[in-house]
């Protein structure tokens, strides 16, 4: 996988007249879909803390808590405890309060500020966690670049890249069209996958029924698209702050661009108050918008080089 990586980045190279042996175009679009789905994969599988396997050494194993003793009801423990519950129970409710306000919302803005608020997004400096060793031995002769990494986007001080807008190359208008006439019914798969995972929901948060979530399925999906430069050119980037928290964006960020830094202290720090399943379901939200960001890119390329 990791040499496929550094073939694709040739890929012109690989279909172009003379290259030995040579890739149809149709084969090098089902290589990154490949490639798209097993890094995004990888992102969720961390999330959700299922790194490593079981027979690896420090692989995950499930180690049932033991039950502390029990203490009285006013001892400074439990309160602390209720304390805390009631706190996230507040943080649920501001948070569906926001939803609803954002909704109603009717205020319209510049072309100019919104580009302005996806740059200062986009900027924002969200760290990840502590970074870990090189690969282990047993896969470095399948490495080309050891010390390749996710890089932010935009680092302060330093010249950003050109910003991919949603306007100019998106799924619904160009990848889909284009995976879908050179291997017949993957873009049609592809894009069933995309649209239940979008969709899903079960119309609650936390304790609460929430008639819509909504907007907050697409301010996490447009801050993936965010951190890899996507804009969308009729998204108010002012959401993203008043529905996800620094803690939140921490998660997202290092589960999205550097998966294997994830740890379960990361997982726990946001949402307190939300259901594993709820959280497993925001993992699927960002594995989904991650695997898309990486497709629109290639497929952007590829289209780039047929034309």
């Amino acid at each position: 996988m990791f040499c496929g990586v550094a073939q694709l980045r040739r890929g012109s190279e690989l279909v172009c007249p003379g290259a030995d042996p040579r890739w149809s175009l149709a084969e090098l679009i089902h290589a990154v879909v490949l490639m798209a789905h097993a890094h995004s994969v990888c992102s969720f599988v961390w999330g959700c803390g299922m790194n490593t396997e079981p027979d690896h050494v420090g692989g995950y194993s499930f180690q049932p808590s033991i039950s502390p003793l029990p203490r009285s009801p006013h001892s400074p423990a439990h309160e602390d405890g209720r304390q805390e519950l009631n706190n996230g129970a507040v943080e649920v409710e501001v948070l569906m309060k926001r939803m609803v306000e954002l909704q109603q919302l009717e205020e319209e803005w510049t072309q100019e500020e919104m580009v302005t608020r996806f740059e200062r997004e986009r900027s924002e400096s969200i760290p990840t966690a502590v970074v870990r060793g090189a690969p282990p031995d047993l896969l470095l002769h399948l490495v080309e670049d050891p010390e390749f990494r996710y890089e932010d986007f935009a680092p302060k001080g330093e010249q950003s890249p050109p910003t991919m807008r949603a306007q100019d190359y998106s799924w619904e208008d160009h990848g889909f069209s284009l995976v879908n006439r050179l291997l017949p019914d993957m873009g049609q798969h592809l894009d069933e996958k995309l649209q239940v995972v979008t969709n899903l929901t079960y119309h609650r948060m936390a304790m609460h029924y929430c008639e819509d979530t909504q907007t907050l399925r697409k301010a996490l999906w447009n801050y993936i698209h965010c951190l890899y430069g996507i804009r969308y050119d009729d998204y108010d980037y002012g959401e993203i702050n008043q529905l996800l928290d620094r803690s939140f964006k921490i998660y997202i960020k290092t589960m999205v661009c550097s998966p294997e830094k994830t740890t379960k202290r990361m997982y726990e720090s946001f949402w307190r108050q939300f259901q594993h399943s709820e959280k497993v379901h925001v993992n699927l939200l960002l594995m989904e918008a991650r695997m898309q960001a990486e497709l629109l890119y290639a497929l952007r390329a590829i289209t780039r080089y047929m034309t």
